[in-house]
């Protein structure tokens, strides 16, 4: 179950959804087998001994046993599911949680590194950690058992230029568009600062894309 589609911006499209990797569920499976291999090995003893297996405790003790591992491994399924990692084209976003949920969305466009940590074990199963460094408080963010952290860097890296290009590109159109609207003779720069506020307020270009044309402009 990934992130739902009205969770997204328009024109937003997700690149990666991802479950944490299988390593997250590893105790758990582990402890439900050694489980059932205990009840397995209870149940061989006391019929090979010929009790009635209403009279001897350890059958119940090992029953209860795997039923508190199949619980456990059974919730911790479920947490599974309900924790996603995504990169979209716009942004990365982290949601976990069944009941309560909680989650950290962070543009690309306010990222400034991304780094992974993997031991030798977890490159051999292809797991990792994952950090991500933006702006703003709280600027480090890290993920556990994320699977192929290495890809997944490259991912976001790559997202990010194309942000950045789209960005641009807009700017230029919008920059064209507004410079080509009306056939006046010179414009000042009050005036070019007073469509820009017009574009902001619309909508069409971010602040910092303003602050970056009235700077220009003031220079």
């Amino acid at each position: 179950m990934g992130l739902s589609v009205k969770h997204l911006n328009e024109n937003e499209e997700i690149v990666l959804d991802l479950h944490p990797h299988w390593w997250y569920l590893a105790k758990y499976t582990l402890a439900l087998v050694a489980a059932m291999v205990l009840v397995g090995v209870v149940l061989g003893t006391i019929d090979s001994n010929g009790v009635q297996w209403y009279v001897d405790p350890s059958r119940y003790a090992s029953g209860a046993l795997l039923l508190v591992a199949l619980i456990a491994f059974g919730v911790r399924l479920i947490m599974w599911k309900n924790i996603d990692f995504v990169v979209t084209n716009e942004r990365c976003i982290y949601r976990a949680g069944v009941v309560a949920k909680n989650g950290i969305e962070i543009p690309l466009d306010r990222i400034n590194t991304v780094f992974f940590n993997q031991s030798v074990f977890e490159r051999i199963i292809g797991a990792g950690d994952l950090g991500i460094e933006s702006a703003g408080e709280n600027s480090r963010q890290e993920f556990s058992d994320i699977a192929r952290p290495s890809s997944v860097q490259k991912t976001i890296y790559a997202e990010m230029e194309g942000y950045e290009s789209r960005r641009q590109d807009r700017l230029g159109s919008v920059m064209a568009q507004a410079q080509g609207t009306h056939a006046a003779p010179a414009t000042s720069a009050a005036d070019e600062l007073a469509k820009l506020g017009e574009l902001l307020s619309q909508g069409l270009l971010t602040q910092a894309e303003f602050d970056a044309q009235k700077a220009r402009l003031l220079g």
